[in-house]
């Protein structure tokens, strides 16, 4: 994957057979009930029955339910995992890094039935832990996380990750968060600002953004180190005068 590549909805592309076909059919209709209704409460045959399939269909595609469940949070937008080539590439520069992880993040945008129903079943699964959660934090979350504090720590010259470091990257993070969570109050107060065709531009704020809470972040990190290097230089000049 290119800098500046963006995840296509496998649910979206153009299907090359019948079978393919039936799996894309399968996965949709699986996102929609297991986000309306969660895992426990969706069975393997009114999601056979949405497809318009039968149950073994799903059991050749997908195997199980459980792996069909799994398969929701990943085949429609990738996973954040997938990312960390393209935003931690050492090649880039630090603006473009940004907007390749923002881009890439909020890429999901521009296909707003899909996003409804995966960010709802995000939120299920948050409430409602299944197997899938475990590999959801460390895929989702703590992968693509420490790849961010990798390029900031490179970019700000910080030798060995901190506390700070880290609130940066979660905080870059939440601009993220945002996006994906409060789409139905940006629609109400300035509808202007959402759907599809606002993300890119979104993407090129949120990176100024994000460059302006690591230039504060530098700035005040530099002032917390010159009294110390004050400090030590009136000591070491105090005991070359003993």
């Amino acid at each position: 994957m290119s800098f500046g590549a963006h995840f296509i909805p496998a649910a979206q592309r153009t299907a090359r057979s019948d079978g393919e076909d039936t799996r894309v059919r399968l996965l949709r209709a699986a996102l929609q009930l297991f986000s309306e209704r969660g895992f426990a409460q969706t069975s393997v045959r009114a999601i056979a029955e949405a497809a318009g399939t039968n149950v073994a269909a799903i059991a050749y595609h997908f195997g199980d339910k459980a792996r069909l469940y799994t398969a929701t949070f990943y085949e429609p937008f990738g996973s954040g995992s997938d990312l960390i080539p393209v935003f931690a590439d050492p090649a880039l520069t630090l603006q473009q890094a940004l907007a390749a992880y923002f881009g890439g993040f909020l890429e999901p945008l521009k296909h707003d039935d899909l996003v409804t129903q995966s960010l709802r079943l995000h939120v299920r699964e948050l409430l409602d832990p299944t197997h899938v959660w475990p590999e959801l934090i460390e895929r989702e979350c703590r992968a693509p996380h420490l790849a961010l504090v990798e390029v900031l720590c490179r970019h700000m010259g910080v030798a060995e990750v901190d506390d700070d470091m880290h609130r940066l990257a979660f905080s870059l993070a939440g601009l993220v968060m945002q996006m994906w969570t409060q789409r139905d109050p940006l629609q109400a107060i300035a509808p202007q600002l959402a759907g599809s065709g606002a993300v890119d531009e979104w993407v090129d704020r949120l990176t100024g953004y994000a460059l302006s809470m690591v230039q504060c972040e530098i700035a005040r990190r530099q002032a917390v180190q010159q009294p110390a290097r004050r400090s030590t230089s009136r000591n070491s000049h105090k005991e070359s005068n003993a």
